[in-house]
């Protein structure tokens, strides 16, 4: 059975509310998953921003400033409008619809340039930092070129048929051959040759940022997929990219558990935002719809595997277990 919080009554599962203002659904919905990131929210408390404490335009510091409020005792909705306002100053506009994916990106990206501390700024980053190699093996000579790289969220693709998760992550990480107009330049041969271009993982953040790419352009239209994406709530990912990982990488631990979903109802010109999150103390699962803040079960959150008029899950946000740190794969009901 849900249970229902009024907008104006904090309950004590530490949650509160954010007003919808000047159609702030989505950035909403992105700092209830910021808050519920506490590695982020304690990182942001150890800076002390000395030299830009009047600053309006600092993005990580009206950051730190909302998810202190959103932590508080206070039995009103959390304050954020300074927030909005500064996004606004840096060019992520009010009275605008936007897509969630680029608007976590951007905060992250903005944290990183105007930190005055980039000890805590890079610590911030690898948080959410997924380090890539890619590579482009020509299929006549056999020489390899490599790029190492970095993402903050994975971008998958998904077919206008059922996925899973696990068929996702593998299918963004299967090498592919380029012939015909796609050959590439093979410096060993000096001209285009056919290739085989292909990405490795070689280390995993604490933080994994699961983006499921369900708009679709064409001709100039954007269009939504609201076809079903199965997730689970906890997956070790050394089950499911076996063939994924680089020679030089080393973690022991590939094991995730689900905190939060960015949820997206509508079309792909018109929508609202919400996002179920997951407590870090009772481990119940929560709904975030702006101020409106509702108990739900694993059930309920599952809802967003897809369908047509529903919710669908946009993006995920898992956490990696770890002992030392206090991480138990425990699930609600």
């Amino acid at each position: 059975m849900w249970r229902f919080f009024p907008a104006l009554w904090r309950p004590h599962l530490g949650m509160r509310g954010l007003i919808n203002y000047n159609l702030s659904c989505c950035v909403n919905t992105l700092l209830q998953t910021f808050s519920a990131t506490w590695e982020l929210a304690d990182l942001l408390e150890k800076w002390e921003a000395a030299g830009v404490r009047a600053d309006s335009r600092n993005l990580p510091l009206q950051l730190k400033r909302v998810l202190a409020a959103m932590r508080g005792d206070l039995p009103q909705l959390a304050p954020h409008r300074d927030f909005l306002h500064c996004l606004d100053r840096n060019c992520i506009r009010l009275n605008t619809q936007h897509d969630a994916n680029e608007v976590f990106l951007s905060i992250l990206n903005f944290t990183q340039q105007q930190m005055d501390d980039q000890v805590l700024a890079l610590q911030i980053q690898n948080l959410y930092k997924i380090s890539v190699g890619t590579y482009l093996q020509c299929l006549e000579c056999g020489s390899i070129q490599t790029l190492n790289s970095y993402l903050l969220s994975l971008p998958l693709h998904i077919k206008e048929d059922p996925n899973t998760l696990e068929d996702c992550m593998t299918s963004f990480f299967e090498p592919q051959e380029l012939r015909d107009r796609n050959c590439c330049f093979c410096p060993q041969c000096g001209t285009k040759k056919p290739s085989r271009k292909g990405m490795k993982v070689r280390s995993l953040p604490r933080i994994l940022c699961v983006h499921l790419e369900r708009f679709r352009n064409n001709r100039g239209l954007t269009y939504k997929l609201d076809c079903r994406v199965t997730f689970p709530e906890a997956f070790d990912l050394s089950e499911i990219l076996t063939e994924a990982f680089s020679a030089d990488f080393a973690q022991n631990n590939c094991k995730y558990t689900l905190y939060g979903v960015v949820v997206h109802s509508g079309s792909a010109g018109f929508g609202h935002y919400t996002a179920y999150v997951r407590d870090k103390v009772n481990k119940h699962w929560y709904y975030a719809d702006d101020s409106h803040i509702q108990q739900v079960s694993w059930e309920k959150v599952k809802t967003t595997y897809g369908g047509r008029d529903r919710g669908t899950a946009y993006m995920l946000m898992y956490r990696r277990n770890s002992g030392e740190e206090g991480q138990q794969p425990e699930f609600s009901g």
